[in-house]
């Protein structure tokens, strides 16, 4: 029994996640977690909300509540969310956890003994009217290249340029709107990545596994122009983990937090201590998963994301572990995705535009898009989401082919046979055929599993419900039993047992119509095929078992034309 480590990149607290949020880090993660333990495996699934940082306050302000309140609430509405959508965490914690603050202060002090963090006197925009000091996205101002009078203080949207806060003309401060701005000098800690870069290159070499998009983006960072830069942790701010060396202070870090892309990654090892604790394990249950000292050695760990988050996983989160100086486990393959684009054009978060999982599951159940999103996942290049193509998909895939399987030979066996699989007749030519054929087909979707290609797994499994159709199709069991009722029986007592093997397969990809499709088999078998002539038998004669309602139902024309008109717009 091999043991997985399984991480998806951490969502903001701010908000709803879109569905393209969704299929680039936290479903196909599910994904493999499910396909993993279905085959037997030990795995362990974590995920946390990313809970520091500027946009955190200021969502906070707008909805009128406490940072900490607000981030509670968004925890509480995400995590029910992923429930719903079927993602099967071991846990899902929150970066504001007390175990996280510990953690992350423990690296720092680490980083700190190993010299690998400097101190930086730097020049930064402070609102008298906020109190505070400003980030530069949170400085608004007119370009000086074009005139755009939105232009934030580290690029400009209209003409991209990109610009330093004190280029702006008439800069004000994004939260207030106050112009009431001066610039102070303030100090910050700087993780020395560039000390570690050929430590870095060497790791990233070893790893030749690797998708081309995972590699090229670290490389890039690692080689183009001045190479990789040193990267500041620390930020003027009140929400985040306090800056210390461990448990000691930090001489001239007071009022400061440290910088949310230092803490969070460090997150998903806390997720697994607020795991242990929450269920009353000992500090070994976790650490078994992240020290290689303490039996993390056996572990293969495996890291999903969107390519924006590709180089904090690449460089900056391992610069940190291996920086530290500690046995913590590294991870083995990070499979990155590109973008999910929207009808045409972005799903965007800040305007409201595209599908969001809650409007999602409101109108169709999480199987229909769990199908859809991994079976054109982003993978080799950016795909995108036409309400025509998931219709299609929906109508030709989950109804016609699956659902319609399931329906045909249930009633066709309730109306000749009963309700429990018949017996009789032997298998044939015919069924060694198909047998063959789902033996080669298995074997196949293993292989794309296990190497985590989402798309071409979900194609060999929509090819393995083709087969059965195929089948039934042409054995015609409802002309054989005008003939040979022996010959009727066997050929459906094989279709109800490709149900139950339908089932076993398709349970990462649709676990709800998984569960269903086992529940009308009567059955809690879930063992994975490693015979397809076994799988095949499962079933005795005899077994009883239930005609199940309609697993899919068709998206017509009114629907999708309702839902298309409907999210065409801005969310509120």
């Amino acid at each position: 029994m091999a043991r997985i480590l399984i991480t998806s990149a951490i969502p903001y607290i701010n908000g709803i996640k879109h569905l393209g949020n969704l299929i680039g880090s936290q479903l196909p993660a599910d994904l493999y977690a499910r396909y993993q333990r279905g085959r037997g495996n030990e795995v362990m699934f974590l995920c946390a909300t990313d809970e520091h940082g500027t946009p955190a306050e200021l969502a906070a302000a707008k909805a009128g509540k406490p940072v900490a309140e607000y981030c509670a609430d968004m925890y509480a509405v995400q995590a029910d969310i992923a429930k719903r959508f079927g993602l099967s965490f071991d846990h899902f914690g929150r970066s504001s956890s007390e175990q996280n603050r510990h953690l992350t202060q423990h690296f720092a002090g680490k980083l700190d003994e190993a010299g690998l963090i400097r101190e930086v006197s730097e020049k930064q925009v402070y609102s008298n009217a906020d109190g505070r000091f400003l980030p530069d996205r949170y400085i608004e101002g007119t370009c000086p290249n074009c005139g755009y009078d939105h232009a934030r203080g580290d690029q400009c949207e209209n003409c991209t340029k990109q610009l330093d806060p004190t280029d702006l003309i008439e800069p004000r401060s994004a939260i207030s709107g106050s112009t009431d701005l001066e610039v102070r000098e303030t100090k910050h800690l700087y993780l020395r990545q560039s000390a570690m870069k050929d430590q870095l290159d060497a790791w990233i070499d070893s790893k030749t596994d690797w998708p081309i998009l995972t590699t090229s983006i670290a490389k890039k960072w690692l080689h183009d122009g001045d190479g990789l830069q040193d990267r500041g942790i620390t930020r003027d701010l009140d929400w985040g983990v306090p800056v210390k060396k461990g448990d000691q202070d930090w001489p001239g870090m007071e009022g400061k937090v440290f910088y949310v892309w230092f803490d969070a990654p460090i997150e998903y090892i806390a997720c697994a201590k607020e795991w242990a604790d929450a269920n009353g394990k000992t500090d070994a249950d976790w650490e078994r998963w992240w020290r290689t000292d303490k039996g993390a050695d056996d572990v293969r760990y495996v890291q999903f994301m969107g390519k924006d988050n590709v180089p904090f996983h690449t460089l900056s989160f391992p610069a940190t572990i291996l920086g530290s100086g500690e046995p913590w486990k590294l991870v083995d393959h990070l499979k990155s995705f590109n973008y999910l684009n929207y009808d045409g054009g972005q799903f965007s978060t800040s305007q409201g535009r595209g599908v969001f999982m809650d409007q999602a599951l409101e109108i169709l159940p999480a199987d229909y898009w769990r199908w859809w999103l991994l079976s054109h996942a982003p993978e080799s290049s950016d795909s995108e989401f036409t309400w025509e193509n998931f219709q299609q998909s929906v109508n030709k895939d989950l109804a016609d082919v699956l659902g319609n399987f399931v329906s045909r030979i249930t009633k066709f066996c309730r109306s000749k046979f009963g309700e429990a699989v018949p017996e009789g007749g032997e298998f044939g030519a015919r069924e060694q055929e198909l047998i063959a054929e789902l033996t080669r087909r298995i074997r196949a979707y293993e292989e794309h599993m296990e190497s985590m290609e989402v798309r071409k797994s979900a194609q060999e499994l929509r090819a393995i419900w083709v087969a059965g159709n195929e089948y039934l199709q042409s054995a015609a069991p409802w002309s054989t039993f005008k003939e040979d009722p022996e010959q009727a029986a066997a050929q459906v007592r094989l279709g109800l047992n490709l149900i139950r093997l339908y089932a076993v397969l398709s349970a990462p990809f649709i676990p709800d119509a998984s569960a269903r499709m086992l529940s009308a088999m009567n059955t809690l078998d879930t063992g994975w095929p490693d015979s397809a002539d076994a799988a095949l038998n499962a079933l005795p004669a005899g077994h009883g078992f239930a005609v199940p309602d309609v697993l899919f139902a068709k998206i017509t024309d009114e629907q999708r034309e309702d839902w298309q008109t409907r999210f065409a717009g801005t969310r509120d």
